[in-house]
């Protein structure tokens, strides 16, 4: 049964993906920069008291011999998919999005924007604490494959450090922000920063243009295959009350959400 508090988060969840209330995703069609994060530098986190400390350590890139540089999916004779999210927007809808991840024994990959753990460093131990893994989504989540080189390498370096600073490591997967796949040289500069390879997906849920609940649902459930990897975005209230019912989708068709590591190794 669904406890009242779990139904007064997915109300209030689908109210403001109803009012269009919500922070802006990934899409490159969008502005992406409307109600930006301040990047002011990590605050303590409340729950420390006032004392800034790493989260449970980070697994480190993850390094698969024999796998392309750019990934897409995993094996299609697996049971599983993995559920991957752009990961910046307001820390309750992503805490509550954890939450029903968790209730259903499912694990995500997170691929973080810097400068939201500058202004959200609890974050990145909470998702951690539920299982789940973290990655490098670019420090400000710009057109990364426009920019020069030397900026291109910043964006990436920059989410890497505080990734480093947070949880031990850089994360264990880099995507490129605005951009379904990266260029050859946003490639080789994710080399250069320490990431074996870059991770791109075959299943977009387009959810980060707030078509509602049901939408994101059908668009996940009609395209996903046995090793898909499903792009999706914290910070949208829709996605949120989306979750539960794509995840049982899944579950009726044999498959388990996993992190992304566990999807290729």
């Amino acid at each position: 049964m669904t406890s009242p508090d779990r139904r007064s988060v997915l109300r209030a969840a689908a109210s403001a993906a109803a009012a269009g209330a919500l922070l802006s995703g990934c899409d490159p069609h969008r502005d992406e920069e409307r109600g930006p994060v301040r990047a002011a530098g990590p605050s303590p986190s409340p729950a420390d008291g006032g004392t800034h400390r790493p989260a449970h350590a980070a697994r480190p890139p993850t390094r698969v011999p024999g796998l392309p540089v750019q990934i897409e999916n995993g094996p299609r004779d697996a049971r599983a998919v993995a559920l991957t999210f752009h990961g910046r927007g307001d820390p309750k809808l992503a805490t509550a999005l954890l939450g029903e991840a968790e209730r259903a024994g499912a694990r995500l990959t997170v691929l973080v924007v810097g400068d939201w753990l500058d202004a959200q460093p609890q974050m990145a131990r909470r998702i951690l604490d539920g299982g789940h893994e973290l990655g490098n989504h670019t420090l400000h989540h710009r057109d990364i494959c426009a920019l020069p080189a030397a900026d291109a390498y910043a964006e990436i370096t920059g989410c890497a450090d505080r990734l480093r600073r947070l949880t031990g490591t850089i994360g264990s997967w880099f995507r490129p922000s605005q951009t379904r796949r990266a260029t050859d040289l946003v490639t080789q500069l994710a080399l250069k920063a320490g990431y074996p390879h870059v991770l791109s997906y075959d299943v977009d849920s387009l959810d980060a243009n707030d078509p509602g609940a049901p939408a994101v649902r059908r668009t996940v459930l009609d395209a996903v295959r046995p090793g898909s990897v499903v792009s999706l975005h914290l910070g949208h209230a829709g996605t949120v009350a989306a979750l539960p019912p794509i995840l049982d989708g899944l579950r009726r068709r044999g498959l388990r959400a996993v992190t992304t590591t566990e999807l290729v190794t």
